[in-house]
Parts: structure tokens; sequence; C-alpha cells
């Protein structure tokens, strides 16, 4: 069994080595001191170590470390795109998705289009394509993750003509 699983193993790393080897000469010697274990069938009875379903953990936990610094992105933890600081002034900056596909109402609220109200139309439903036009309101914790992402010049009062949300602006008994 653990023979199987250390040619695997081998395997798997032998690629990965060999094409990271032509383009950086650091990670060719760190993959060529990788070495799978030794099979325990050859070992002699007396040297066979006991095996259990710990000891399998612990191997695998160990491959992953290996591999890890060959393949950085396993670690990687998502993250938003939030400038705190620009580059020419230093300044906070907003997220453009943010801007681009929310609009804050003065009262704090962000509204936004329903997921899809552009894709695929001509196989929706007549019902269905107008649900999808509807505006929806985002809850609190998104509210206020979205306040976070933008700044002060997105959160100020703008007096539009004929403004089709004026209704919505201003909310009576309303906490967030």
């Amino acid at each position: 069994m653990a023979s199987v699983w250390s040619a695997r193993v081998s395997a798997l790393l032998r690629p990965l080595s060999a094409s990271l080897c032509a383009r950086t000469p650091q990670i060719c010697k760190l993959s060529s001191s990788i070495k799978p274990p030794a099979p325990i069938n050859l070992l002699p009875a007396a040297a066979r170590p006991s095996i259990s379903v710990s000891a399998f953990q612990t191997q695998r936990f160990n491959i992953f470390k290996r591999v890890t610094p060959l393949v950085p992105s396993l670690m990687l933890q998502p993250s938003r795109s939030l400038t705190y600081f620009s580059v020419k002034k230093g300044k906070r900056k907003s997220v453009k998705s943010v801007t681009q596909r929310f609009m804050r109402l003065h009262c704090g609220l962000w509204i936004r289009r329903k997921a899809g109200y552009k894709k695929k139309l001509w196989k929706k439903l007549p019902a269905r394509r107008k649900r999808l036009r509807e505006i929806v309101f985002c809850n609190n914790t998104q509210s206020k993750l979205l306040d976070k992402m933008t700044t002060s010049f997105w959160k100020r009062r703008n007096w539009y003509v004929n403004d089709p949300y004026m209704k919505y602006h201003d909310r009576v008994n309303l906490k967030l």
C-alpha cells in the first residue's frame, strides 16, 4: 500500500519539478532534495514500522508542506482589492467594482440589480425577465462592508433632476 502511494506521489511531483526547473534553478535544487519514502515492503520485518492511520495523515501533511513552497497558490487566501494608501497621493481608494455595481442611498442603504439581469435573456421567460429587472436592497452587513470599500466621495448626497430613487433616499425609523 505504501509503495503504491509513494509511487503516485513521486509521479505527481516529477512533472511539477521538471517544469519549474526550466524556469527557476533555485526550485530545481529544492525539488531534487525531495525524495519519496522507501517502500515499507522492502524493509526486513524487524525494521518495519507499525503503520496506523495517523502515520498516513502525517505523511500527507508532510507532502503538503513540501509542495507548498513550489506551488504558492495552494496557501493564498482571497482578499479584497482595497487600497489603503495610493502610490501618488497616499489616499485611500474606492473599489471600482463596488461603485459600478452598487448605488448608495443617502440613508446609508445600498441597492443593486439582481444577478444575471443581462445574461441570456433569450432563454428566460418574460416573468423571470421582469423579476430580474427589479432592484434589491443590500442587508446591514453588506451595507457596512460596502461603506468600508468606498471613500467619502460616494457617501455624499447628490441631487439629480427627475431622480427615480428620490423617495428611497430618506427613510424614517431605520436603524443601521
